[in-house]
Order: structure tokens, then C-alpha cells, then sequence
């Protein structure tokens, strides 16, 4: 009986298949660029830190080349959450949080005043102020095998600190997308 036994054992210990698991390593960082900003002339790049398969941290600092923007510098710090298949990849929902610099040009207006019958022109220097808005997003992120990322995404958000300089200029609400490429290292 003891020889079955010894015999059983090592058959099953010499016959056994292990199992070798393979560690998958997550590659967790990647650099963009929006490439639809670039051409408009206000570059944006970001630094994306992939936590998980399902999450990532990041930040985005876009700043205007022209004076055509009325947005001439952002910083924006989010945190996406993904749905899709690859790590960090697929369909993606963010939060974030926009520290931005507006300024605005001097504008002049001319009314006509109907009981004097006069027309009156009123200068608006311009300003430039700080805010900041919170706001969310929606996009959807490929990836090749290689690490090359190709991004869509949108977003809306909205100014805190300065609401009658908001309502007068028309900067209640602050916008967030593009057409980003990188490559995650």
C-alpha cells in the first residue's frame, strides 16, 4: 500500500504541468499633445499617470501663441476612470479642475440714445483675471501595441470665482476637448 502511495505521488509530481504565471507590467505613463489646439496656435500638452487598468491621473497646461484667445493660459488637473478592454484604454469619463487666465480685449461700443437723439460710444478697457471652474469630460482613448495614443475627448466646466466678471464677459462656462496624440512609455 505504501508503494502505491510513493508511486501516485511522484507520478503526479513529475506528471504535474505548473502553472507559470506571467506578470503583466503596466506601462503608467504617457505624454500627448492636442493636435487640434497646436494648429489653432494655443499648444496644449499633458502628462496622463495610469494607476490601474480602470483609472488615471494627469494634468494639462495650454497656453495661447496669439492674442486671438481670450484664454491665453489654463492648467488642468483630472482624474479619468476607463471602460474599455486595454488598460487604460476605451471609452473614459473625467473630472477635472481648470485654473485659467482671461484676457480680455478692449472693446468699444456706439448706441444711439433715441430721446437726445445722439449717439454715444463707450470704451471698455479690457481685463485680465484669474479663475477657476470644476467642471467633466467624455472621451474615448486608443492604443496601439507600441504605445502610440490617439485621443478624442470633450468637456464642460464651470468658473467659480469671479461671476459678474463671468456674466459680463461671457466666461460662465469653460470648454475642455480636443484631438490628442502621445505615446505611453
Amino acid at each position: 500500500m505504501n508503494k502505491i502511495i510513493l508511486l501516485t505521488t511522484l507520478f503526479t509530481v513529475f506528471s504535474a504541468n505548473s502553472q507559470e504565471t506571467k506578470k503583466f507590467e503596466l506601462v503608467r505613463n504617457e505624454l500627448k499633445s492636442n493636435a487640434l489646439f497646436l494648429i489653432l496656435g494655443q499648444p496644449e500638452f499633458s502628462y496622463e499617470r495610469i494607476l490601474n487598468n480602470e483609472s488615471g491621473i494627469g494634468v494639462s497646461v495650454n497656453f495661447a501663441l496669439e492674442k486671438d484667445f481670450e484664454t491665453t493660459f489654463s492648467l488642468t488637473p483630472y482624474y479619468r476612470f476607463y471602460f474599455g478592454k486595454k488598460p487604460a484604454a476605451g471609452l473614459f469619463v473625467e473630472g477635472f479642475a481648470m485654473l485659467n487666465t482671461l484676457d480680455i480685449d478692449q472693446e468699444t461700443y456706439t448706441y444711439y440714445d433715441y430721446p437726445t437723439n445722439t449717439y454715444t460710444t463707450i470704451t471698455d478697457k479690457g481685463a485680465s483675471y484669474t479663475d477657476f471652474a470644476l467642471g467633466f469630460g467624455v472621451g474615448f482613448k486608443l492604443l496601439s501595441k507600441r504605445g502610440l495614443v490617439l485621443e478624442a475627448n470633450g468637456g464642460i466646466g464651470r468658473n467659480l470665482l469671479n461671476p459678474e466678471k463671468n456674466d459680463y464677459f461671457g466666461h460662465t462656462f469653460v470648454g475642455r476637448g480636443g484631438i490628442t496624440v502621445g505615446y505611453r512609455f
